[in-house]
């Protein structure tokens, strides 16, 4: 749902053209919207009255920028996703030694524990506070 402020919107009322009779021809019952930020337009002339075109036309332009924020969030996605690297050698995340000594280290932060236990039994949160933190620094 795409919330639209009315102070964001400007409202053109024009002349429609076509059937419906006189009431077309002598009045402005055709509304064009206009999204500020965005400048996207969205009209209707459809109906014979003007208050039925402005909700029509107010349904097309919810549309047209829900469509249009999608767009936007798809491309940031897109973004992320193709930043990530590859199943490959040397792109893990953590290093787990086991011998000769105990360790793990977090390749992203580096993190090192030496509890490998506690790590293998669930214990991350140092690893997740350490990428959430460098993740604000960026």
């Amino acid at each position: 749902e795409v919330e639209i402020k009315e102070k964001d919107v400007k409202m053109d009322m024009f002349r429609a053209s076509g059937p419906g009779g006189q009431n077309v021809n002598k009045l402005s019952t055709a509304v064009r919207l206009t999204h500020l930020p965005t400048k996207i337009v969205a009209s209707s002339r459809s109906e014979r009255s003007q208050f039925q075109n402005r909700k029509n036309a107010m349904i097309i332009l919810r549309s047209k920028l829900y469509q249009y924020y999608k767009e936007i969030k798809d491309r940031k996605k897109d973004k992320i996703e193709s930043e990530k690297t590859g199943i490959a050698w040397g792109n893990q995340i953590r290093s787990y030694v086991f011998h000769p000594y105990n360790m793990v280290k977090d390749r992203r932060t580096n993190v090192e524990k030496g509890n490998i236990q506690a790590v293998m039994d669930g214990d991350i949160d140092a690893f997740i506070n350490e990428f959430i933190l460098m993740g604000k620094k960026k």
